[in-house]
């Protein structure tokens, strides 16, 4: 089962939330976060990023970024939160354009994160954990929700198609031109939900994984220093996280694309050569792969198809991912990247940025090379998690994007 609890949210004024809603903390630097929050002194981003509103040369992880984060957020509070007088869930809908999903935002249990009834499919960084961990304790706060996805549920459609035609608490239209728009739900549509949640067997992480650990970490620190609760009365404690759960079918990943800066010593020429022994090499095709398994790559001005020749087993979940295929068939033994972890060479362009950023980077000369890729199915995200095994670095990039500060929960 899958454990859902309301809860009472600190959220802005309605009318507000546009002004405070921001961005998640780890899709922008220190520089955009600023360059962000320059003209907004209600932005989440002086409560996520603190260190923008210190000194330039402040590390942002000196204690006193998590203070000033505790003093804005307290600021925030008195000025432009409010707290849920009843513990309540709410449908929370992303459109994009054409694209629409509406999830569950609420309370999700930790335990269950610990025992992988909500899966992971991506490692941790212990540094970037270290950071959400100290800035949940410092605020006694989660300010932004993980997202989850689960296998679309009939009695779950069913209360969001009768709440959502209703009119919305919140409804705004952020400057990336997405459009966040929420709606409570209490009393028995709550019920309902909680007990529909109960009847799902698994929950994934789509994205959000530091956050999950950092709040596994905060009960964990909460719990050996002997601190108590925020007395909310919602049953929504330091056990669990906040959360918002979208059904799979309405959960949009894009591509992850690459770009390397040269060729490993190698001739454009000589660089065709080597690949065309892995891979069957067609040029002129398109600039966004058309179906999994081809992948577009962007050298010496032009573009080409690449299919690998080697024949992966289908049961190797993470083999048989097109992000894989060209770690292994490709940048490790052509291009030397080993670890793209840790390799300077390689850069990460997540789909959202198409396919124009890619060729630029290489006939401007900041790159030699760029690949465009298929994007990882929400299938395939399932499946390897299903089996337990980590999804390769860099992999998925989820879009739209779940905003901070919009839905807030008190530990």
């Amino acid at each position: 089962m899958a454990l859902l609890r309301p809860f009472r949210a600190l959220r802005p004024v309605p009318e507000l939330a546009f002004r405070i809603a921001a961005v998640p903390y780890d899709v922008v630097t220190t520089e955009e976060a600023r360059a962000l929050a320059a003209h907004e002194p209600l932005s989440f981003l002086h409560v996520s990023r603190a260190e923008i509103d210190l000194p330039p040369d402040t590390d942002p992880h000196a204690d006193i970024v998590y203070e000033r984060a505790a003093s804005t957020f307290s600021y925030l509070r008195e000025k432009a939160l409010v707290l849920d007088e009843q513990a309540c869930l709410y449908f929370y809908r992303l459109q994009a354009g054409t694209h629409a999903q509406t999830g569950v935002a609420g309370c999700f249990s930790i335990d269950e994160y610990d025992r992988d009834v909500i899966k992971k499919h991506e490692r941790t960084r212990r540094d970037k954990e270290d950071d959400r961990t100290r800035h949940m304790l410092a605020l006694r706060a989660q300010t932004g929700p993980v997202f989850l996805t689960y296998v679309a549920s009939p009695d779950i459609d069913t209360v969001a198609t009768r709440i959502t035609t209703g009119a919305p608490l919140v409804d705004f239209t952020a400057v990336d031109g997405v459009r966040h728009t929420l709606w409570p739900v209490a009393g028995g549509d709550g019920a309902r939900l909680v007990a529909a949640f109960a009847d799902l067997p698994t929950l994934y992480i789509a994205d959000g994984h530091h956050r999950a650990a950092s709040a596994a970490r905060t009960r964990n620190e909460m719990r050996e220093r002997g601190l108590a609760p925020m007395d909310l009365g919602d049953g929504a404690d330091f056990t669990t996280v906040l959360a918002v759960a979208f059904p799979h079918n309405q959960v949009r990943i894009l591509p992850y694309n690459r770009t390397v800066k040269d060729l490993a010593g190698l001739s454009p020429s000589d660089f065709l050569a080597r690949v065309s022994e892995a891979f069957s090499v067609a040029a002129g095709g398109p600039i966004t792969p058309e179906r999994p398994g081809d992948i577009a790559m962007y050298v010496d001005h032009l573009w080409y198809t690449l299919r690998s020749r080697h024949r992966v087993d289908e049961p190797d979940v993470i083999g048989s991912l097109d992000v894989s295929v060209l770690q292994d068939r490709l940048l490790a033994p052509i291009l030397q990247i080993g670890d793209v972890r840790t390799d300077p060479r390689i850069e990460f362009l997540g789909g959202v940025r198409g396919t124009d950023a890619l060729a630029a980077a290489v006939d401007q000369g900041s790159a030699a090379v760029a690949f465009s890729l298929y994007p990882v199915s929400v299938a395939a995200l399932m499946a390897v998690s299903d089996a337990g095994a980590i999804m390769p670095p860099k992999s998925t990039w989820f879009e739209p994007k779940l905003r901070d500060g919009l839905l807030t929960h008190l530990v």
